[in-house]
């Protein structure tokens, strides 16, 4: 995922989410991707799965249509 750094970003960002502490996961973001932990895959899963709703714009077509009265 080196490559694709917005994806890792996200990533990031839903690991230090679901495990916000050592109570969660003993490792740092950068070492559970570096020993490709449970806890990096499903983190990465779920940033890939965000990614394709974020992008697909037939889910929430109305997000941003003008307010009807």
């Amino acid at each position: 995922m080196q490559h694709d750094l917005c994806l890792r970003a996200a990533a990031r960002a839903i690991y230090d989410a679901c495990y916000p502490s050592n109570d969660w996961s003993p490792l740092t973001f950068e070492e559970a991707e570096r020993y490709r932990t449970i806890h990096y895959r499903q983190a990465v899963n779920a940033a890939q799965d965000a990614r394709g709703v974020l992008t697909d714009p037939s889910v929430q077509p109305d997000l941003f249509a003008a307010p009807q009265s």
